[in-house]
């Protein structure tokens, strides 16, 4: 049993790692956050991440993973985060002009990460998707060896997400020692276009599902 709860964690730790590689909403935002408030932003956020799969998991294993692979959820799901992505972008562009790279100044108007973490997961349908489909497979096969079986699948899963989310922010961090204003204003424009981008794909595949 042992060499199978070892194969279930490392394979779920390489999974989630090509996922978490992949850029996002969750990603872009954690990139943004990072240079406001350091090292500690990638953590955070996946612990918002964390909690949502942690529901997600509870979810499926009381059988709602039908639910989640109707086509109404998903187009709801999209245009839901379709829009807050696009509003969350058009706030990072109209505050460029004034945006300096002041971490003192910039901590008084902290958000939630964990909460963030918790809401860009939530209105990304492909999320929600992956966990209906491909998760739940794996849930189901983890769940052949008990609670430690699923344990050692979630703890893989999230360890990836953790490991990779907290170099980005470590590498943002160690980053600002070279940027300047200028550079800083450009990053953000960079992780605004890219939630407009994603934004326009979730509208893009909601309507794509209805038609």
């Amino acid at each position: 049993m042992l060499p199978a709860i070892i194969t279930i964690f490392f394979s779920s730790f390489v999974i989630a790692l090509s996922g978490a590689l992949m850029p996002g909403p969750l990603l872009s935002v954690t990139i943004s956050e990072s240079s406001r408030r350091g090292v500690v932003t990638g953590p955070l956020m996946i612990a918002g991440h964390g909690l949502l799969e942690l529901g997600v998991v509870a979810a499926l294993l009381s059988g709602l993973a039908p639910l989640l692979l109707r086509e109404d959820v998903f187009v709801a799901i999209s245009f839901v985060g379709g829009t807050i992505l696009l509003w969350m972008a058009f706030s990072m562009l109209r505050e460029l002009p004034q945006l300096r790279f002041c971490f003192a100044a910039e901590e008084k108007r902290q958000r939630n990460l964990v909460a963030a973490g918790i809401v860009l997961s939530a209105v990304n349908p492909y999320f929600i998707l992956w966990w209906a489909s491909i998760g739940f497979g794996y849930i189901v096969y983890s769940a052949r060896f008990g609670a430690i079986g699923i344990a050692a699948f979630f703890l893989g899963h999230i360890l990836a997400d953790f490991v990779w989310y907290t170099a980005v922010s470590y590498g943002v961090h160690k980053g600002k020692n070279f940027l300047t204003d200028r550079g800083y204003r450009r990053l953000m424009g960079a992780c605004a276009l890219f939630l407009g981008l994603f934004s326009g794909y979730f509208f893009y595949s909601g309507i794509d599902k209805l038609i």
